[in-house]
Formats: structure tokens, sequence, C-alpha cells
């Protein structure tokens, strides 16, 4: 009897083995793409989107760190790397900026095309400058492109490999591309949600968005016991600068209280501009007593800020309203009965002759509605 049955056949059975295990990776490719794909159009608040596609890169292509220079929302003109970043090193003192009229920007937007580094000096003139990408040393640099229109530029670090080639693979840089695209599409609508809800004198919220937000936030303190705090106030005797300096010194005491509020308040918190000189601040995960620290900190700002327009050096001052969601000392419900409360606060620091703070307690309030 033959012994040709008993022989085995262990190339075929390798050769089997390899294909099923290919597939398996593709397949647990795929649905590790639905969940990303699921992930980032779910997410239009733009840190976490961003949060959210830098984490996804760093896992699934095993790099040390990942960032974005993104197209600015609100005047498209450049490319900033701002806090977009993780694991990476920038250098704090350096403002990485990447103008639209570079020439990276031309060539990644034209393209859609991955490239290294050298591959970049490689395609690019002699003397163009791409030093704030060279000096993140990155290892690969990805367009994220929507219809035709570079919205971001994503650079992964540094790979970690026991392979002495950490190049990428054609496998690596077609999931890259998806995911790139993705990005791109996620990117796009965050951008647009940024536009359309921002208040483009001052670059704060538009009153909508506040209160669509602060319903959320209400909501989840609510179901926490957590605190939430409101603060409202306007700038005092605004219309004297209208009148006496004209319009465009109104615009520029707009945008420069909006700058001081910015620049006094958290990521996780949220400023808007509620209607002509009036403003409020969410803060989150607040208590009274913190949300005070924080309105007197505006306002002694506010105060002591050299105003200087066209050369008159013009004195603003704000007054302000505080009110907090608490579940035993406060548990309103409604987002617009905490605001009230605030703009009845509000209304007792100018009554009392403004530039201060006053907290909404209930007799204030009380008081307030009696006098009205």
């Amino acid at each position: 009897m033959s012994s040709e049955f008993e022989e085995p056949i262990p190339n075929d059975n390798r050769n089997v083995q390899d294909i099923i295990s290919e597939y398996e990776k593709k397949i647990y490719d795929l649905q590790q793409l639905l969940e990303v794909s699921r992930s980032l159009c779910s997410t239009l608040e733009f840190s976490t989107l961003v949060e959210s596609i830098l984490y996804t890169c760093m896992g699934q292509f095993h790099v040390l760190g990942a960032g974005i220079f993104v197209l600015n929302a609100l005047d498209a003109d450049s490319f900033h790397l701002d806090s977009n970043y993780n694991g990476m090193d920038p250098n704090p003192n350096v403002s990485y900026v990447i103008p639209t009229s570079n020439p990276v920007v031309t060539l990644l937007e034209g393209s859609n095309k991955l490239y290294t580094v050298s591959e970049l000096v490689d395609n690019l003139p002699e003397d163009t400058d791409i030093n704030m990408i060279s000096s993140l040393k990155p290892s690969l640099v990805i367009p994220l492109v929507q219809h035709n229109h570079l919205n971001g530029i994503l650079l992964l670090g540094e790979r970690i490999t026991l392979a002495d080639d950490a190049s990428y693979t054609d496998y690596e840089k077609e999931q890259l591309t998806v995911i790139a695209s993705l990005a791109s599409i996620a990117i796009n609508n965050a951008a647009l949600l940024e536009r359309s809800s921002t208040d483009m004198m001052t670059h704060l919220k538009l009153k909508y968005f506040f209160y669509n937000v602060l319903t959320d936030k209400l909501d989840n303190a609510l179901a926490n016991e957590g605190n939430l705090s409101v603060i409202m106030f306007d700038i005092d005797f605004f219309k004297r600068f209208n009148d006496t300096y004209g319009h465009a010194c109104g615009d520029y005491v707009l945008q420069t209280v909006a700058k001081i509020i910015k620049s006094s308040i958290r990521g996780q918190d949220m400023a808007s501009r509620y209607g002509g000189e009036e403003f409020t601040v969410l803060l989150n995960d607040t208590s009274s007593d913190d949300a005070m620290i924080v309105a007197e900190r505006i306002r002694s700002k506010v105060e002591q800020y050299d105003f200087c327009y066209e050369d008159q050096h013009v004195k603003v001052t704000i007054s302000l309203g505080v009110s907090t969601f608490d579940t035993q000392e406060n548990p309103v419900t409604s987002p617009k009965l905490l605001v009230d409360q605030a703009d009845q606060a509000l209304y007792v620091s100018k009554r009392n002759g403004r530039n201060q703070v006053t907290f909404a307690d209930p007799k204030l309030i009380s008081d307030v509605k009696l006098d009205n």
C-alpha cells in the first residue's frame, strides 16, 4: 500500500493557516475601523474628537505620540498645533503654526499621500520651511483631506517595534488612509459646528449653544448630585463707549473683555456672548465659593486692564451675578431658572453701585422680584 497518504504536508497546512490568520486580522481590523468610525462620527466636541483621533492612532499603529495641526475654524488661514498632541514634546516657547501659503500645505492637499519627513523634503522646493513638522520628529506625516481641501495634518511619532525596520507596511498605510479620511470628515463636521455656534466678533459661544450645553451639564449634575455654577455679567455703561468714541471702540471693548474671560476659565468651562454687552460663563463641577472666586478674578482683571483705543485710555468695569445648582441648597431643574437667578444677582450688583459680584441667594432674589 502506498505510503503517500501517511506523509504529512506541512507546507500546505502552514499556508492555509497563514491565510486564515491573515483574514482573521483583516476582519479584526475592519471591526476596529467600524468602532473608530462610530466614535469619530458621534463626537462633535472638538477637544474630545482630537483626543479620540490621537489615541486611536497611537494604539492601532504602536507609536509613542501623535499630534494634529488643525485648520483654524474661524479664520482658516493657518494650521495650529496648540494642545492637539499626546506623547510629543513640542518646545513650549515656540508657536507651532503652518500658514496655508506654505508649500507643504499645497503638496499634502494636492497629493493626499502619506510622507516621511525625508520624502517631504524630496518633494518640496529647496527653500521650504518644514521646521514646524520636522522638529517634532514624526515617523509619518498624514494629510487629512475633505472634498479636496486640507483641514488637518496628522503626525505620528516614534514607533514601538522590536524589529530593526520601523517603517510602515503598505497594509498599514492603507489602514491609516482610511482612518485619516474618517478623521477628516469628523474634523470638518466639528469645524462647521464651531463656526455656526460661535459669535464671530468675540469668538465666544452663542446663547443657544450655551443653553444646549448647560442643559446637558445640569442633567449630569442632577444625576450625580454635583455642583454647577453660572456667572452672568455685563459691561457697565457700555453705551457710553459707542456714543463717545464710536462703535469701533465698543467692538474693541467687547473683544478685549471676551479675551479676558477666556483667559480666566478652564478648558472644561464655557463662556458665551449672551447678547449685546451681556456675557455668561458656565462653570462645570464648581461650588458657589469657587464660582465667586472665578467671578471676582474676572471682575478684577477687567478693572485693572489698560483699555487703550486709538491712544485713548478708557476705563471699563463689569457687574456680575452668580448662581449655583446644588442638590441641597438650590436643586433647580431648569437651565433658564438657573440663568435667571444669576441675572437677578447681576441686577443687585448694578443697583448697589456696579463693578461688583453678587451671589444669588434666595433672599436677594426675592427682594429683586419684589422691586420689579
